[in-house]
């Protein structure tokens, strides 16, 4: 019997994935949960297992093409049943019908019709230029720069996608990312290919900023014990530990403390209600290159600062290496943004959908403060914080950030032990 294998759910909040590379061939026997092909999303590149036993009889999906999740990837053989024949049996006269095409020219991905009944294009006088003439969203999109569209009358049905294809995957989602004036490249410009990667992080921030009524806020915070605190104890932590007492960990143990307090903060909108969560997961964006991701360091109240400290060392590994798990990056519920480390004294956060709200927290830098009619050198930050207005107002997240402000402004070796 011939199975189909589709694109799995990679992820919390994941809609598509791109294929980076197929593992197996036409014509390879495969076991259940042997992997078939590595995927990458925006959350993390992953490897797609086979659902079934059996030989690889067709790949549909093409490498470097980004597909949505259920969208068909590929076709497999079981054994012991027929293979897939038409739902009804042919009557003696249909030798004289012409034959099912399923040439990969006929083919056509969502995206592609999605595309053609946007610009009235007419797939069948297009050139394909994917495997086996297969039309590619590249080649519709040459066609929209080109000026070349129009070719079907307005009311008349764009082609249909393969019977093998079912309906669902032709739902309506057209990602604002797909739905832009072609721009022309000129002379001396360079072209830089979107991936699946850059692709989701741009529907995802577009999904945040039309979706959620984004207000923000921020504190002044004088962190100079902190400061004071975290180099007294570095070297010696270092030396124990073998990574970094990163001032980070000591921002995210007082962001944990005052979501315990204030949980109205660490919750999402669900449509008809809004959800708390119990866990307090943070997700913390990791940088590597020009790809950003955000693994989640799980009920962080519960941990020590050494044991934040360990996470993020770990979760930074993994990122610079290529080796985050689904695991690492979901059940979020808070993020918290170290957008200091890039010098940054300000700046406004677009909230990790579907969370409620971010962190920004800023370059620590030292500045005149006025302390008893006296200036002093102090040791200051910046806390940014933006909120989903559905589900936060200013009291409770002025509330909050201040009980973060406290926490910060009273460490010390007496009241904040890092084991």
């Amino acid at each position: 019997m011939v199975q189909r294998i589709n694109m799995p759910q990679l992820g919390e909040s994941v809609t598509e994935g791109t294929v980076s590379n197929w593992l197996v061939q036409v014509g390879d026997y495969v076991e259940k949960y042997d992997a078939i092909a590595e995927v990458m999303t925006d959350k993390v590149n992953a490897e797609v297992p086979s659902s079934f036993s059996g030989v690889i009889k067709e790949l549909i999906a093409e490498e470097g093409e980004t597909i949505e999740v259920g969208q068909l990837m590929c076709y497999i053989e079981t054994e012991g049943e027929e293979t897939e024949q038409p739902t009804s049996s042919p009557a003696p006269e249909s030798k004289d019908k012409p034959s099912v095409d399923r040439s990969m020219k006929t083919r056509y991905s969502p995206v592609v019709m999605r595309l053609a009944g946007e610009h009235q294009i007419d797939l069948s006088t297009v050139t394909g230029s994917g495997k086996g003439g297969r039309i590619t969203r590249k080649d519709i999109e040459k066609l929209v720069a080109n000026g070349q569209t129009g070719t079907v009358e307005k009311n008349e049905p764009t082609p249909t996608q393969e019977s093998a294809v079912e309906s669902e995957e032709l739902e309506e989602f057209t990602p604002p990312i797909i739905r832009r004036k072609s721009v022309e490249t000129k002379p001396g410009d360079r072209e830089i290919p979107v991936t699946g990667l850059r692709r989701t992080i741009a529907q995802n921030m577009v999904r945040s900023k039309t979706e959620i009524p984004h207000a923000w806020m921020m504190i002044e915070v004088d962190v100079t014990n902190l400061v004071a605190y975290r180099d007294a104890e570095k070297n010696k932590f270092k030396e124990n530990e073998g990574y970094n007492l990163s001032y980070f960990a000591f921002f995210l143990n007082a962001v944990a403390k005052a979501l315990k307090k204030f949980p109205e903060l660490n919750s999402c909108w669900a449509g008809d209600k809004i959800i708390q969560r119990k866990d307090i997961n943070l997700s913390i964006a990791v940088a590597h290159g020009h790809e950003l991701y955000v693994p989640v360091i799980k009920n962080v109240d519960e941990k020590s600062i050494k044991g934040i400290a360990k996470e993020i060392a770990q979760l930074s590994n993994k990122a610079r290496t290529g080796t985050l798990t689904k695991e690492d990056m979901e059940d979020g519920t808070f993020t918290v943004n170290n957008t200091g480390s890039f010098g940054s004294v300000e700046s406004m956060g677009v909230i990790n959908y579907p969370q409620s709200a971010i962190l920004q927290v800023e370059s620590i830098v030292k500045r005149p403060v006025i302390i008893e009619d006296m200036f002093a050198a102090r040791d200051m930050v910046n806390l940014c914080l933006s909120l989903d207005h559905r589900v936060l107002d200013g009291v409770i997240c002025g509330a909050f950030m201040s009980h973060v402000k406290s926490i910060l402004e009273n460490i010390s070796s007496e009241t904040t032990p890092i084991y």
